[in-house]
């Protein structure tokens, strides 16, 4: 996993050492040593927990500059549904996107419009017998990659559908190459605007493999700026959206899973909120359920780190944009057969998500062994999860012993402890 492009990093410069990011990471993945954070890679799932928390902004999502797009002829701008919500007073989706394409993008693709497509192959997955239940969204990369490092068992409840942007960057440049057939594919810059770290780096992960259509993404913030001045309110804008409540309701928490028609899913947001579902989920503790959908960020994507507005105001924003819009403009419920079943061989992801956990040198017997001397030491440490140690709870500071990454020496509270019991030692002299 330590290969994985991450695109959370931290500023060395602007890190005090404190231990606000340390207790917050959901996976355990940062330490403090030599007076600053450390992320390990092989455990940071790109949450952007860390960046949220940091006072002293120390933790950054790292995307791509907008200069990228003068390396294309012909540029589509994929905005995400949450992107809707960051503009004050906006009730007509038209005005973004003339936005984007006044800025200088040659055409606009909403993955709202993907989304409505996905959520119908969805509702058509979710009637097969043969699957497991409950079915888990696999939109969110941050929920796929906590399950593969974590929650074996469940990989096999991933829904296989590929996510909203991947399906929307295939129809972008097919739409782009059929009008243009003077373009060549390698001429267009299919450019994804994202809410969030995880979807940065899972494309750029596509990018790396050369899979898939994204070929760069840019931050919601970014957009936001640069666009904000090219929305031209006098003027009407060109009719362009095309798509409708369902494909909008991606944006926030529980939008994907009403989409499915159906009355027993469970939908949460936040990683601490998300980790209880899923521990709930592997123990067999939640009740008869066939959907959870699950985000990381609070609120859904509209929580994502990279976005400018708050997530409850941009969250009430995309109430005011649905009113206006049709159910969907993407899908034909009403010619959609209650018994067809069927899902495209395109629309399915074709890297199955693997169980990837940390590697340990000399197989399952030096595992078992580790353990116990992990839970040895553990034994012996004051159970307070201070911090002070650079690690965020006793066991965790434990398991860095037993990897020689520190010594027992650095616990405070045992520190303390020794310095008390020399000073009684000296008085007694």
């Amino acid at each position: 996993m330590g290969t994985y492009n991450h695109s959370v990093l931290l500023d060395v410069e602007k890190c005090k050492g404190c231990t606000t990011c340390l207790k917050r990471c959901p996976t355990e993945a940062i330490r403090i040593r030599d007076g600053h954070a450390q992320i390990n890679a092989n455990r940071c799932i790109d949450c952007g927990e860390c960046i949220r928390m940091c006072p002293h902004k120390a933790k950054k999502a790292v995307s791509d500059k907008l200069s990228v797009l003068k390396k294309y002829k012909y540029t589509i701008a994929l905005p995400a549904p949450s992107l809707y919500g960051q503009f004050d007073n906006l009730d007509d989706i038209d005005y973004l996107l003339q936005g984007l394409l006044d800025y200088g993008f040659d055409d606009v693709f909403e993955v709202a419009c993907a989304a409505e497509i996905v959520s119908g192959y969805s509702r058509r997955y979710m009637r097969r017998k043969d699957i497991l239940k409950p079915v888990i969204s696999s939109a969110c990369p941050v929920i796929n990659r906590l399950i593969a490092l974590r929650y074996p068992l469940l990989i096999d409840n991933l829904m296989p559908i590929l996510p909203p942007v991947d399906v929307a960057a295939s129809l972008a440049r097919k739409n782009a190459l059929e009008k243009h057939p003077e373009l060549k594919s390698e001429d267009i810059g299919v450019c994804f605007i994202s809410p969030c770290p995880a979807k940065v780096s899972y494309l750029k992960e596509e990018i790396a493999r050369g899979e898939g259509d994204v070929d760069c993404v840019v931050s919601a913030g970014d957009i936001y700026f640069a666009v904000l001045s090219k929305m031209e309110r006098k003027l009407t804008p060109v009719p362009v959206s095309r798509t409708g409540m369902i494909g909008v309701s991606w944006a926030a928490g529980g939008g994907e899973a009403t989409a499915l028609f159906n009355d027993r899913y469970l939908a949460a947001d936040g990683i601490e909120n998300v980790i209880r579902v899923l521990d709930n989920v592997d123990n067999g503790t939640l009740p008869n359920l066939e959907f959870i959908e699950l985000n990381a960020c609070d609120g859904g994507c509209v929580g994502g780190v990279m976005n400018v507005a708050n997530p409850f105001i941009a969250k009430a924003r995309l109430q005011s944009i649905r009113r206006y819009l049709p159910v969907s403009q993407n899908w034909s419920f009403f010619d959609d057969s209650p018994d067809d079943t069927s899902v495209p061989g395109d629309m399915l992801q074709g890297n199955e998500i693997q169980y990837q956990p940390e590697e340990v040198p000399g197989g399952m017997s030096e595992a078992f062994k580790r353990r116990a001397a992990i839970q040895q030491i553990a034994e012996r440490l004051p159970q307070l999860d201070c911090g002070s140690c650079g690690a965020p709870t006793c066991l965790a500071f434990a398991e860095d012993i037993v990897n020689g990454e520190a010594t027992e020496d650095e616990c405070i509270v045992k520190m303390r402890d020794r310095i008390r019991e020399l000073l009684k030692g000296e008085e007694k002299a």
